[in-house]
C-alpha cells in the first residue's frame, strides 16, 4: 500500500491527453469532442513546461472493444521525462504489461475494474499498487453520485464514494476522480465530492473536470483536499501556462515543485 504522506509534500499538476482516432480531443461533459492537437507534440511540450505527470486516456477503446494504442504510447513516452499514466481498454495483466513495455509508468482502469473488481488486486499483485490507477467517471443522478463506464456513456448501480473506498481496499494505488457534471465547463472542480473521497482515502486522489481558472486549482487543493489536479483544454489551448499556474499556487501557500 503506497503511503499518502509522500504526495502531501507537493501537489501535482497533470495535463491529460484524451485520445480518439490517434488525435488529442476535448469536449464538454464528455460530448462534442473537438481536435486539440498532436499528442506527441503536446506530451513533449508539457514535459518541458513543468508538468508533474502526464495522463493519456484512449477514450473510445472500451466502447470500440479494442486495446489502447500502444505504438502511440511508445512515441509519447520517448519524448517525455515525467511519470506517464495510460488508460483505455485495459482488461488484463497482459494488456497492462504491453503498456508498461511501451513506456507507461502507471496504468488506469475504469470500465474493466467495474466489470471485474478482482482485476485491481491482480494488477497490484503483479506490478505493485503504485502502478494501478483506478479512474472514476461520476455523474450526479438525483441525490446520488453514480459511477459511469464506457467513456461516461453507461451509468452503473455503484455509489461513487463507496466505490472509491472499495477500490482502495482492493489494492489501487491512486484514484482519478472525474466529475462528468463539471467536465469541460470551466466552472471549477467538484470540490465537495473530492474532499469527501480524499478525506476518507489513504491513497492519492487526482481531481479532474471543471478547471477554468488558476483559482479553481487553488480551491480543489485547499477545499477539495486533492493530491493532484488534472486538466486538458485550458492547457491544450494555452489559456493557462503550467509554469504560471504553479507560481500562482505557490503564492497561495500550496506546495509546488517549480
Amino acid at each position: 500500500m503506497p503511503s499518502k504522506f509522500i504526495a502531501l509534500f507537493t501537489k501535482r499538476i497533470i495535463p491529460c491527453l484524451d485520445i480518439k482516432d490517434g488525435k488529442t480531443v476535448k469536449g464538454v461533459n464528455f460530448l462534442a469532442l473537438r481536435d486539440a492537437g498532436d499528442p506527441v507534440e503536446l506530451g513533449a511540450l508539457y514535459a518541458q513546461a513543468g508538468a508533474d505527470e502526464l495522463v493519456f486516456l484512449d477514450i473510445t477503446a472500451t466502447v470500440e472493444k479494442r486495446k489502447t494504442l500502444a505504438e502511440l504510447v511508445k512515441k509519447i513516452a520517448s519524448v517525455i521525462n515525467i511519470p506517464f499514466t495510460v488508460g483505455g481498454g485495459v482488461t488484463s495483466i497482459e494488456d497492462a504489461g504491453i503498456l508498461l513495455n511501451a513506456g507507461a509508468d502507471k496504468v488506469a482502469i475504469n470500465s474493466s475494474a467495474v466489470k471485474n473488481p478482482a482485476l485491481i488486486g491482480e494488477l497490484s499483485k503483479e506490478f505493485g499498487s503504485q502502478f494501478v490507477v483506478v479512474a472514476i467517471d461520476t455523474k450526479c443522478i438525483g441525490e446520488k453520485n453514480v459511477v459511469h463506464t464506457h467513456g461516461g456513456r453507461t451509468p452503473t448501480a455503484l455509489d461513487t464514494i463507496q466505490w472509491a473506498q472499495e477500490i482502495e481496499a482492493r489494492g489501487a494505488g491512486e484514484i482519478l476522480l472525474t466529475s462528468m457534471d463539471h467536465d469541460g465547463t470551466k466552472q471549477g472542480f467538484a470540490c465537495e465530492l473530492t474532499h469527501i473521497i480524499s478525506s476518507r482515502a489513504n491513497i492519492p486522489v487526482i481531481a479532474s473536470g471543471g478547471a477554468g481558472t488558476m483559482a479553481h486549482f487553488a480551491d480543489v487543493f485547499a477545499k477539495g483536499s486533492a493530491d493532484a489536479a488534472l486538466a486538458a483544454s485550458i492547457f491544450h489551448f494555452k489559456e493557462i501556462e503550467i509554469s504560471v499556474l504553479k507560481s500562482f499556487l505557490k503564492t497561495e501557500g500550496i506546495a509546488m515543485r517549480l
